[in-house]
């Protein structure tokens, strides 16, 4: 291994010296963005004073060093301190400066914390973090069972809070619905995560819930959808989810307004569970011109053709099809532009396919609870990525009842709208 060798005579191994090089950049970044910070918010102040003339709001030197864990490592700065004399007027209090950068109770940065549940779900013991970070990271600040302990209990309430959020202020237009088997430490074996994803009038895509359920039951979605009814959810215009009966069931006692989406992927693969390989592939083929026909009436057309050259010999498989046309064309009545997104459950199988990669089978200590939360945390960061539907100013038009006519808008003439 190459080592570097010092004026003194003295060897510093160069992986070391890469990761002390890379700290003391992250260090130099983060002084320079805090000083930025305070440099700011004392400008924009600069104009109050008191009857002296004084200004109420100044620098006051530096807090004492403080050590951040850092997906970089263990960086140590000293935070800038501003002496804001200001008094709130509601409160009668001194008004007080607040990093947005490195908050006082800050020891660790945001990916170090979505780093801790993935260890979690991965079967590692709160007792495991400090040593298999620690070599990482370079330190154990901030790592120790107790820390983990408090942030997985931390984590519980916040999904609990999620939970229990008011919903009468976001309208979802369209949901997806899917059950995910993660076997992670919940209640039986064939327990799965149910999982409701929505869009937003503005065409952003959000979690609405989330929790385990048996066997993707009707009682259990059922529970699931109540819940989000009680709290104010109005009936979404399309849902999205694969053939599991129960939640279709759920979704026409508790949504009755709501049409049905079926999942083009969970559909291919049934009917190639009821074909001989050998067939699989022309099935496919022929399966795909329906869901990437031009407009409803090609794809008609295109079922047609199906039925016609497999009916005979797999009427089976041909039933999968003829008895759901109606809810597999249905993405046809909206915006061609939210076809691809209508077609299949596709944003939840892909936030949820790294979770279910680096999860395994599990039989140590904890509660379906803790499990739960670790998974949302996991999604709650991988929402910060989610994009927003392709042209999202239609999916109000969508909610407001606008027509679509092979998926484009049909403009409503003066007569007919007056």
């Amino acid at each position: 291994m190459l080592s570097v060798v010092n004026d003194d005579g003295t060897t510093v191994n160069r992986s070391s010296l890469i990761d002390e090089i890379v700290r003391e950049g992250a260090r130099g970044m983060l002084a320079a963005a805090l000083e930025a910070e305070v440099n700011s918010y004392i400008a924009e102040l600069a104009h109050e004073k008191d009857e002296q003339g004084r200004r109420l709001v100044v620098r006051n030197g530096h807090h004492q060093p403080r050590k951040v864990t850092t997906s970089a490592g263990v960086v140590e700065v000293r935070a800038p301190r501003v002496n804001d004399k200001r008094i709130d007027e509601a409160t009668g209090e001194r008004q007080r400066f607040s990093s947005a950068i490195l908050p006082p109770w800050c020891r660790k940065s945001p990916k170090i914390s979505e780093v801790l549940p993935l260890l979690y779900l991965h079967g590692l013991s709160s007792g495991d973090f400090v040593p298999a970070l620690e070599q990482f990271l370079g330190s154990s600040a901030g790592l120790s069972p107790a820390t983990v302990t408090r942030l997985t209990q931390q984590w519980q309430a916040d999904h609990q809070a999620f939970g229990e959020r008011d919903l009468s202020g976001s309208d979802y237009i369209y949901v997806w619905a899917d059950g995910i088997h993660l076997r992670i430490r919940l209640r039986e074996a064939r327990s799965c995560v149910l999982v409701l994803m929505g869009v937003r009038a503005d065409g952003t895509k959000e979690l609405i819930a989330m929790s385990d359920g048996y066997r993707e039951s009707a009682d259990a979605w059922g529970d699931l959808l109540r819940n989000c009814q009680r709290r104010g959810m109005r009936a979404p215009v399309l849902a999205v989810g694969d053939g599991a009966l129960g939640f279709w069931k759920a979704l026409t006692e508790v949504f009755p307004q709501a049409r049905h989406q079926r999942c083009w992927v969970h559909k291919i693969a049934n009917v190639a569970n009821a074909l001989p390989k050998s067939a699989q592939p022309g099935a496919k083929k022929a399966l795909r011109e329906i869901y990437n026909a031009e407009d409803r009436d090609h794809a008609l057309k295109a079922v047609a053709a199906f039925e016609k050259t497999y009916r005979a010999k797999f009427p089976k498989a041909v039933k999968k099809i003829t008895d759901d046309t109606d809810e597999l064309l249905a993405f046809y009545d909206f915006p061609a532009e939210h076809w691809i997104h209508l077609r299949i459950t596709n944003p939840i199988e892909s936030t949820f396919a790294t979770v279910r990669l680096r999860t395994k089978v599990t039989k140590g200590a904890g509660s379906a609870a803790a499990a739960l939360a670790m998974v949302f945390k996991l999604v709650e960061s991988a929402q910060q990525r989610w994009r927003a539907v392709n042209a999202p100013h239609l999916v109000a038009l969508v909610r407001a009842g606008a027509d679509f006519k092979r998926g484009i808008l049909v403009e409503r003439s003066s007569a007919r709208a007056a």
